[in-house]
């Protein structure tokens, strides 16, 4: 089962942000977060006792105002009807009651969703007497609450809380291999699975995905099964309107969250775009094994440089994602398509590969040997020994004496280095640095 998601949605300036840090930062570990390359991010995996949700704010993802404020919310109501589980409906209590709460509300009741209505600003007892006028929108829960300072927010923990199923990891066969084709709209995600469906010799079914309304594809190939994320959510076209497309990056979250591997297809005419980068920065923070895929190669006017001039490009934007193979394909063609389930196996294997701790060890000792550690506040660094402690993504604890003197440069050349002698090929490394217990 997938973990929940929670949306904070309202009209601009009642608060989002603050709501969201103020969640994110009180009472809540937060799961997972690696630090990445998204320096603008607007969502985050959290878990409130034994439950876990992921919480978007929707706010950070708000489109230029082109179109009037009111498009903007329906726009944004829309798409927390069709991406959240619970939505948090965050309404200003200082400015009070207004008509565009009064429109939001009403697209937001359409839903079946869980609506939590927070009525924002209200910094003390005697500013509670604002959400009465709040009462008119007809839902149940309506908590008062202060973002900036820390009122309220308990209670609607709770709230959310009652809504939330415990989390329980989801379980595949060890033999299946979960796949996310992930990008912006139109780069030609549903041309590409429905050309891998579409091939001979596959044994293909739909199933129940996690989400509502959604469809898993399991596909067998030579003895080799895969399972498609969310088919359904890439294949159907969605109600929100194209403009919306940084909120494309939302919806890729989910299928990101229950993959082994994701496809990141860009389209080749394009170039790479803003949200092409924050969809890839969160696959590769999440730990996934990573693809990138060049589509509609076959509308570009090529020479012998242009592939490489190509490849060139996407190393220097996406240097993050320097370990990904690319992998320049049609959908439309079907060119080069045959490349893609090969690239996911190989990808796989690298994901999921376990080093024995003598071999790395041997390594590792020449790895520091050749290029030894500088000094830290005049003291040298020791390395004791490393051990692989996780597979999917490959994780390493590496024994040190001060592991707050291993920069960042250092730990760029054991990344380089284990990349070296054990290949590696699309799957990021996680390096823990410990000291070694009882010092």
């Amino acid at each position: 089962m997938r973990k929940p998601v929670v949306a904070i949605v309202g009209r601009p300036n009642v608060g989002k942000s603050t709501m969201f840090n103020r969640i994110v930062k009180k009472r809540i570990a937060i799961v997972d977060d690696t630090p990445g390359v998204t320096r603008d991010r607007n969502y985050s995996d959290v878990t409130l006792g034994d439950k876990t949700f992921s919480l978007i704010d929707t706010g950070g993802f708000e489109p230029v105002k082109e179109d009037g404020l009111m498009s903007q919310i329906r726009e944004q109501a829309q798409l927390a009807i069709e991406e959240a589980d619970v939505i948090i409906f965050l309404t200003d209590g200082a400015e009070g009651l207004t008509q565009s709460d009064k429109e939001m509300a009403d697209f937001l009741r359409k839903s079946s969703k869980n609506i939590i209505l927070a009525v924002n600003k209200i910094d003390d007892k005697k500013h509670e007497e604002r959400i009465l006028e709040f009462h008119e929108l007809g839902f149940k829960d309506i908590v008062p609450v202060s973002a900036e300072h820390n009122i309220g927010i308990g209670n609607l923990l709770d709230t959310i809380s009652n809504y939330l199923p415990q989390f329980e990891a989801e379980e595949m066969p060890a033999d299946i291999i979960r796949v996310a084709v992930i990008g912006r709209p139109n780069v030609g995600k549903s041309s590409l699975i429905n050309k891998l469906l579409g091939r001979k010799r596959l044994l293909v079914s739909e199933i129940p995905g996690t989400t509502r309304d959604s469809i898993d594809t399991a596909l067998e190939v030579d003895g080799k099964k895969y399972l498609f994320i969310d088919t359904a959510g890439i294949r159907k076209k969605h109600r929100v309107s194209q403009k919306l497309e940084k909120y494309s990056v939302i919806m890729a979250l989910k299928s990101i969250e229950r993959c082994d591997i994701a496809v990141i297809l860009l389209d080749a005419n394009d170039g790479i775009t803003e949200q092409d980068a924050k969809i890839a920065s969160y696959a590769n923070e999440a730990g996934k094994g990573c693809i990138i895929a060049i589509n509609k190669w076959d509308s570009i006017n090529k020479d012998n440089t242009t592939t490489g001039l190509y490849v060139n490009f996407i190393r220097e934007r996406f240097k993050f994602l320097s370990y990904a193979p690319i992998i320049f394909i049609s959908a439309k063609t079907g060119q080069r398509i045959n490349n893609i389930l090969p690239a996911i196996e190989n990808v796989f294997s690298e994901y999921s590969k376990k080093l024995p701790t003598p071999k790395l060890n041997k390594i590792f000792q020449d790895i520091v040997k050749d290029r030894p550690p500088p000094s830290f506040k005049g003291k040298f660094i020791k390395f004791y020994y490393i051990t692989q402690v996780t597979a999917k993504p490959p994780s390493f604890k590496i024994i040190v004496n001060h592991p707050e003197g291993v920069g960042v440069s250092y730990e760029r050349y054991i990344h380089h280095k284990l990349r070296e002698n054990f290949n590696f090929e699309g799957t990021p490394l996680r390096l823990f640095f410990r000291e070694r217990e009882g010092r």
